[in-house]
């Protein structure tokens, strides 16, 4: 049962570097909202130029918007299995602690009544595992739905490029937004992968 409780304090680690992440992909989301306006701007400017990128700004908008929203529900599910993983430690620990108790009272009147507040306990960290594993499901479900709208992005990235490049002028304007948001989708995936990894990792250890 130890073992377990080194189990334990290895999740506290691999939530926060999923916290991590999933901020960092916030980030990156919102900074793709930003380079959407800034290239709807460039695009007004320059008029029949950019027409066939006008519309790929509202796509780029869009999937920012998109990933936002998703990234928002899974930081909720994360805090939930942060939350679980306190609830696990403290009952593993609790349940250790009843376990030793019980060894040094083998043979007295207590041993029974300590039994069975340790029977409870384990009860206790039992359901606690088991509702962090279905969470650890349905998260890695959600992470994926999070890496359509980053394939996505990449596609309209490279629409873009062909699209910047009848802008005259502004070829290397829009350009470089369709730079910024290829980029910044790549991070996205590699930072979401990096999620996946770690409650990959988790999932193996419960098993």
């Amino acid at each position: 049962m130890k073992k377990k409780t080194s189990q334990t304090k290895s999740k506290f680690v691999a939530v926060a570097s999923i916290a991590a992440e999933l901020s960092e992909v916030m980030d990156v989301a919102k900074e793709i909202s930003l380079a959407a306006a800034n290239a709807k701007a460039i695009a007004f400017r320059a008029g029949e130029k950019a027409r066939g990128f006008q519309p790929i700004t509202d796509f780029i908008n869009e999937l920012a918007k998109e990933t936002i929203e998703k990234v928002n529900r899974i930081n909720e599910h994360a805090m939930l299995l942060y939350q679980l993983t306190v609830e696990e430690y403290r009952t593993t620990d609790a349940f250790n602690k009843f376990e030793e108790v019980i060894r040094l009272a083998q043979g007295s009147a207590n041993e029974s009544s300590l039994k069975a507040s340790s029977d409870l306990v384990q009860q206790r960290m039992y359901d606690c595992r088991k509702r962090f594993q279905v969470n650890i499901d349905q998260l890695l479900d959600q992470l994926q739905e999070v890496m359509h709208p980053a394939r996505a992005a990449r596609v309209i990235a490279a629409n873009s490029r062909i699209e910047a490049s009848q802008a005259g002028e502004y070829l290397q304007s829009l350009q470089a937004v369709a730079e910024s948001v290829d980029h910044a989708a790549q991070i996205i995936h590699d930072n979401v992968q990096g999620c996946r990894s770690a409650l990959i990792v988790i999932n193996f250890s419960e098993k």
